[in-house]
């Protein structure tokens, strides 16, 4: 049986190699992270509203691919992949906020008074994140690609894999079940 006899000089070669390798991917890392952190805050911030809640989603999903290895759907498509991640991580966050049960605020469990004629905007912009944290993910994704991102209903299709009557169709139902989530609190009911 050959057993290899490593010196020195194929020891360090070795290692330079694997340097070498560490390097390339560290690279190939800071390119992706300087391409799409951008668009993965913005799609953040378009579910979210919050920018330092953005920011915490769109690090959280470096982070993730910086600890393990590149997924090969990262592979394919980088920007879809991110968006995707953005979007899920977004609505993940929100949802997790709704169920989030916070005993010490006693305001909470009082009763509140009937809406007002006129809400400010901030209180707007929030029912409109809690509504679009309602539909279906792959609603909210096409919602957010056309809205936030003003990408054409073709661009989306051809993002998704999908035809444009398609997505129009999604578009015009999801805006619909859109505002009928945001009427309902107003008029005291649920959808």
């Amino acid at each position: 049986m050959f057993s290899p006899v490593y010196t020195l000089r194929s020891i360090t070669r070795l290692v330079n190699v694997s340097d070498l390798i560490s390097e390339a991917l560290d690279k190939e890392f800071e390119e992706l992270f300087q391409e799409l952190y951008p668009m993965a805050y913005r799609t953040a911030y378009g579910v979210i509203g919050n920018s330092q809640d953005a920011e915490d989603v769109a690090q959280t999903i470096f982070l993730k691919l910086l600890r393990r290895k590149f997924p090969p759907e990262l592979k394919k498509n980088a920007r879809a992949y991110v968006y995707r991640a953005a979007v899920n991580q977004s609505l993940n966050l929100i949802q997790q906020r709704k169920r989030q049960v916070l005993t010490d605020d006693a305001e909470q469990f009082e009763v509140r008074p009937a809406p007002q004629a006129f809400e400010s905007a901030e209180e707007t912009h929030r029912r409109l994140y809690e509504a679009v944290a309602e539909l279906r993910p792959e609603s909210a994704h096409i919602l957010i690609l056309r809205y936030v991102h003003n990408f054409s209903d073709a661009e989306i299709a051809r993002l998704l894999g999908t035809s444009r009557g398609t997505i129009a169709v999604s578009l015009y139902r999801s805006r619909v079940r859109l505002r009928k989530l945001m009427r309902a609190p107003l008029l005291g009911g649920k959808s």
